[in-house]
């Protein structure tokens, strides 16, 4: 039996997201084990500032990279979101699992009106520009974990707080009589690059590998492929106030975008076959760019 020693973050979220990890692998290939190597990272630790403050990129990420390099772990299960455009020499993305749900989710106390709405809670730049277009409200820095941040909200320190549909569907948080949830449509509130994916990194040339063909889904490649190749032209890092999110059906894709400019929230959408996903990208990004309305 192939013994896989697999990185996770200690959060619920991330413990959960290796748990169908693992359950989907092993639905194929009952040959492998996993042992779990729980990691702390940077953007773990600090949690009183913004991500932006120390730079953002890799946050979640590099202390993973520096344990595949040195062989502490074999894989690292990642949301797809937190992934920077450049990862360390030696490694790559080996996977995507189908993508959940993309969409931002607003979370109030029960019966609260959106009137009343005067400070929302949020760690990303992308999600407060698009809640000052929907609402116009305050926002305020909100970090750690998903119970953790929904337990600030049950205690009145915000108004209310935009989470990750897939986060919160994943932790079974969804449902709590307690709240209100309020889905934003993806035109709405255009997410983040990768939102919703569940990527496996690991080392370029590893046997291991091929064990994970089978978990893998075309349409969250490409989507992933997608959004990933507008943030890198864009030259925006995983915590940047963009949002782009595209979807595939078919031989179509759906890409959408969300940006500031000369601050000024500028979006659109282009549609078109899946194997011109990249032209349309640009063509997309141009059209963006320029936009005045």
């Amino acid at each position: 039996m192939t013994m896989i020693k697999v990185g996770t973050r200690t959060s619920a979220l991330a413990m959960k997201q290796t748990e169908l990890v693992i359950d989907a692998v092993k639905e194929k290939n009952q040959d492998i084990s996993f042992e779990i190597v729980p990691i702390k990272t940077k953007g773990d630790k600090l949690l009183s500032v913004s991500l932006a403050d120390f730079g953002g990129k890799g946050a979640f990420v590099t202390e993973f990279e520096e344990a595949l390099l040195d062989g502490t772990i074999d894989l690292a299960v990642h949301s797809a979101k937190d992934i920077p455009m450049e990862l360390s020499e030696g490694l790559e993305i080996w996977a995507a699992l189908p993508r959940a749900d993309a969409r931002d989710v607003l979370l109030t106390r029960k019966g609260q009106a959106a009137k009343e709405l005067r400070i929302v809670g949020t760690s990303s730049k992308r999600r407060e520009l698009q809640i000052k277009e929907l609402y116009g409200v305050q926002c305020a820095l909100l970090r750690g974990n998903v119970p953790t941040r929904i337990e600030k909200l049950k205690n009145d320190m915000y108004d209310g707080i935009i989470l990750a549909a897939a986060g919160i569907d994943r932790l079974g948080l969804s449902t709590d009589e307690d709240l209100d949830y309020r889905y934003f449509s993806v035109d709405e509130m255009i997410p983040a690059g990768g939102q919703g994916i569940i990527v496996l990194e690991g080392r370029k040339n590893d046997g291991l590998k091929s064990l994970f063909t089978a978990v893998k889904d075309e349409n969250a490649e490409i989507e992933l492929e997608t959004e990933r190749f507008i943030l890198n032209c864009l030259q925006a890092g995983c915590h940047e106030p963009v949002g782009v999110y595209s979807r595939v059906e078919g031989n179509q894709i759906t890409i959408s975008l969300f940006l500031e400019r000369e601050g000024k929230a500028r979006r659109g959408t282009v549609k078109g076959e899946t194997f011109k996903r990249l032209q349309l990208a640009g063509q997309l990004i141009d059209e963006v760019k320029h936009y005045e309305g």
